[in-house]
Order: C-alpha cells, then structure tokens, then sequence
C-alpha cells in the first residue's frame, strides 16, 4: 500500500534556483498576453502570473492558454518560487472564461481538443508545487472561476468580484474541473444549485458561502483582492518551503482517498521532510529562542 502511494505522489525536487525575473512596466510588452513577474527585496520569493488580454476580457483562447502553460512550466522548475500569485492586468476583470467567439469558429473536433487543454491547464496549476492564490478583483466567470478554483487560495473584492460556473446559461457545463472543484470546495447540494442555475456571486457571498478565504473592500485603484493576496503570500514567505510544500502534497492527495490510506501520505510526506536542513535549523531556532532562517534544503 505505501508503496503504490508512494510511486503516485509528487513531491517537492532539490532546491535549484535559477535567475531571478522583475516586471516590466508594460505588462502587455512584444504582444503577451501573459507575464512572469518574480518580485524583489522583502517580496522575494513571490512569483505572479500576470493575464492582460484586455481585448477579451482575459479569455481563455489558443495563445493565453499556451502562454499560461509556457509560464507554469518555466516557474515549476523555479524552486526559488515559495507562492505564485494569479492576478490580472485588466481592470475590473479576472477572467471571463473561455473565449466564446474563438471557440465558435471550432469543428466539434477542435472544441473537444480545446477543452481538454483547458482541462489540462488547470491540472497543471493544482499540481502547482508551491501555494498558489488568485486575486479576483472582478469578473471571474465559466473558465475564469475555474481557474481560481485551481489555486489554493482565493481571495475576492468583496463588491467588484463577480464569480460563477455560468456555462448553463450559454447551453453548455463546466469543462475544465468546475463539476470536480466546486463540490469538493463547497460541497455537492451547494454546488449542484449553482451550477444548475449557472448563479453569479459577489465576492461577500462567495467568502459566505467558503468559496474565497477573505473578501476585501475595493480601493481606488482597483485590486483590493490583489494587494491581500499578496499580503497573504507574504504570511507564507518565512515559513519552511519543504514543509509548506509537503503540506500541500499531503493534503491534496490525501483528501481523495480514505482517512487511513490519508495518514499513510501523510506519513510518507513527513519521511520526505525529516532530513531536511531547514527541519534542524526550526529545531536550533527554538531552541535559541530566534526566527528560523530557512533556505529550502
């Protein structure tokens, strides 16, 4: 049993660090429609996936899905990465899911391809070795609420934000984990009537209802839920890396299965982290009464 367990988890790789990425000011510089920033200084270690696609409302077509993949692809391989944050670069949007008009010009072939992409995506930002958080500081509907359903955490605009699996209403179901997701973060009666009705949320009712971790008050530049978010990500920082990421492991994999076949991952996730230097140096800190310094090793 442990294993079979052991040969289907993923766990955290050694720590190699690789050359350190700043923002231009232009987020939307030589026609990306996604950016990879890492921050600096006290924020160092936070990475943030950056959507500007204001011509559609950050829309899931061809080239933001593959920039998406292309970006998590070259931050997974990143260990200088502790939390990456999904923010937008359009105001008043997040994302409004998949992008209709392009999908129109689709055979039923290409849809099915598409959407396994999407479905893919996500896929590859739960997997997502470090914690992830998406600031939703407005629209984050179909493809979009998915996204967000992906991550970790959530945090909201509690007034700006609007969520929803609205896919019902355009004659469709979510396609890309929104059926998965949503009732293992809400549970199934609750997710069924919102699906079911394709119901939009603000980000107040979200947090009620457990669907975001904290909704903020909007400021005046428009990303309320961002500036938590990060504030979030720099709770996260000082923490042990291994552990933080072990942690994640631990959870995801375990809430899937039995309570038993659960501790045996947690187990297996502890094993991994006990000849860590970063264990010893939280013992040492203890002892001496001080802030640990971990360094991911």
């Amino acid at each position: 049993m442990l294993r079979a367990l052991t040969s289907t988890l993923r766990f955290p790789r050694p720590w190699r660090p690789l050359e350190t990425r700043g923002c231009s000011s232009n987020p939307g510089a030589a026609g990306r429609e996604i950016q990879v920033c890492a921050l600096a200084g006290p924020d160092r270690g936070i990475a943030e996936i950056l959507m500007n696609r204001p011509s559609a409302r950050n829309a899931l077509g061809n080239v933001f899905v593959s920039q998406l993949l292309d970006a998590l692809a070259q931050l997974r391989e990143d260990q200088q990465v502790r939390v990456l944050i999904f923010r937008s670069g359009v105001k008043g949007v997040f994302c409004a899911g998949a992008d209709l008009k392009e999908r129109e010009q689709m055979s039923e072939t290409e849809v099915g391809v598409f959407v396994q992409r999407l479905r893919g995506l996500m896929t590859e930002i739960a997997a997502f070795p470090a914690p992830t958080i998406a600031a939703v500081d407005g629209f984050a509907l179909g493809g979009g609420l998915e996204l967000a359903l992906a991550c970790d955490l959530r945090v909201a605009a509690a007034s700006s934000a609007v969520m929803g699996l609205i896919e019902t209403t355009r004659g469709l179901l979510p396609g890309a984990g929104g059926t998965q997701r949503l009732p293992r973060c809400l549970g199934v009666a609750l997710a069924k009537e919102l699906i079911f009705t394709g119901r939009r949320l603000s980000g107040a009712q979200a947090q009620a209802l457990g669907l975001v971790n904290h909704a903020v008050a909007q400021n005046e530049e428009g990303n309320a839920a961002y500036c938590r978010a990060r504030a979030l990500a720099q709770e996260i920082l000082p923490q042990a890396p291994i552990a933080v990421r072990l942690s994640k492991v631990a959870i995801d994999r375990g809430i899937e299965v039995d309570i038993a076949s659960g501790m045996a991952i947690e187990g297996i996730c502890y094993a991994q982290n006990i000849p860590t230097r970063d264990r010893l140096e939280g013992m040492a800190a203890f002892r001496e009464k001080r802030l640990p310094r971990f360094v991911g090793k």
